[in-house]
């Protein structure tokens, strides 16, 4: 990292820092002066998921720009806090720096490290006892309730697997996600089929993180996937000139399998 980058960075930083001082302070803008923790809660939200749209479009402009905003969030919020005392962003951005440090031992310390499992095996242990030393009982299974559900399952399974609670193969999820598909088949009612379906999503999830693959994008994929087909049909059924009630299935199915086959260029 050169002196001049770390100077063109600083000065990009304080100017931002500035910025959302003067639209926070007197005579600035009366919505950013209207904004509170919670009103600014949904564009958090948008704005992390901007971020992802724009990094799984390739587009690297919107990329960089959609980090700009997601960082602006960052400093509102700490500009807000900073206005009642609470805290400030160099409190925010000290308490990320000190905490990298901490969890990195075998980089800023004398600990060692040789793969990626003993590095989150290692983190997770750091983490517990950051909480017991600041008189907080920090259990390994403490996650956010907020998480998207197959988020939330595969950063269970994560946690799990960092302590060494996991398969020794790929074998042990699916035979898992076959015996909870066998029992969803049995359920009984409706309780118990919504039990065992949210068990076989949990091992899916499971399989999916053994595959080091992220669930939750698999899934997204297959659904861009179906529109894809489904999009097709219509086009089908907009050129016969017919409604979807006049179709019959097998029909529907031709057009379906033909939109599969299109997809593999066949």
């Amino acid at each position: 990292m050169t002196d001049e980058y770390k100077q063109k960075a600083a000065a990009s930083y304080l100017r931002l820092l500035e910025i959302m001082e003067r639209l926070r302070g007197e005579g600035g803008c009366p919505w950013d002066r209207e904004q509170t923790h919670e009103s600014l809660k949904r564009y958090l939200i948008e704005e992390t998921y901007e971020v992802l749209a724009a990094l799984e479009d390739q587009d690297d402009s919107a990329f960089c720009d959609e980090l700009g905003d997601l960082l602006l969030q960052v400093v509102f919020h700490s500009q807000i806090a900073s206005e009642g005392n609470r805290f400030s962003i160099s409190d925010v951005t000290e308490g990320i720096n000190q905490k990298m440090i901490r969890r990195h031992p075998h980089v800023f310390g004398d600990e060692v490290a040789e793969t990626s499992i003993d590095v989150l095996a290692a983190w997770e242990l750091i983490k517990k006892a950051e909480g017991n030393s600041a008189g907080r009982k920090k259990q390994i299974m403490q996650i956010n309730d907020n998480l998207p559900a197959l988020l939330y399952a595969q950063k269970v399974q994560d946690k799990a697997a960092r302590v060494g609670f996991d398969w020794s193969d790929l074998k042990g999820p699916l035979a898992a996600l076959n015996e909870e598909i066998t029992e969803l088949l049995a359920a009984k009612n409706k309780q118990e089929q919504a039990e065992e379906l949210g068990d076989c999503f949990f091992s899916l999830v499971n399989v999916a993180r053994f595959c080091q693959l992220d669930s939750e994008d698999c899934l997204k994929q297959a659904a861009k996937k179906f529109i894809r087909r489904f999009n097709y049909i219509e086009q089908k059924m907009e050129q016969q000139q017919k409604l979807w009630s006049e179709a019959d299935m097998n029909e529907l199915n031709t057009y379906w399998n033909e939109a599969k086959q299109a997809e593999k260029g066949e």
